[in-house]
């Protein structure tokens, strides 16, 4: 049996079982990798790589995507020429009940408090 080909532009991804509590953690303990989930959080929907306005240059940006999208916070996937983000929010939510809204809550918290909103 042949397995199908996998695509050059296909990006590995953890299966839900393999999304671990401490890499989530970790992607989320970093500022502009936050906000990146802050801003599909408030979407609800997803946005390519070009939607987001961060002040770090592209090979930064590319690397924090990168961190999300290993650790399992988000997805991506090729349409067309565009990188597409999601938030892997029913993964989240099923693997850690009620994390993924208590860390986006006191992120919106804290930026209300700092005057970062």
């Amino acid at each position: 049996m042949t397995s199908p080909a996998v695509g050059s532009r296909d990006l590995p991804h953890p299966a839900r079982e393999e999304i671990r509590l401490e890499g989530v953690l970790h992607a989320l303990s970093d500022p502009m990798r936050l906000r990146i989930v802050r801003e599909l959080a408030a979407v609800g929907d997803e946005l390519s790589c070009s939607q987001f306005e961060l002040p770090v240059t592209k090979s930064t940006t590319t690397h924090h995507f990168r961190v999300l999208r290993e650790s399992g916070v988000i997805q991506q996937i090729y349409r067309g020429t565009a990188k597409m983000n999601g938030l892997r929010k029913d993964d989240l939510d099923d693997l850690f009940p009620g994390l993924l809204d208590a860390l986006l809550d006191a992120a919106a918290g804290q930026a209300a408090r700092l005057g970062d909103a």
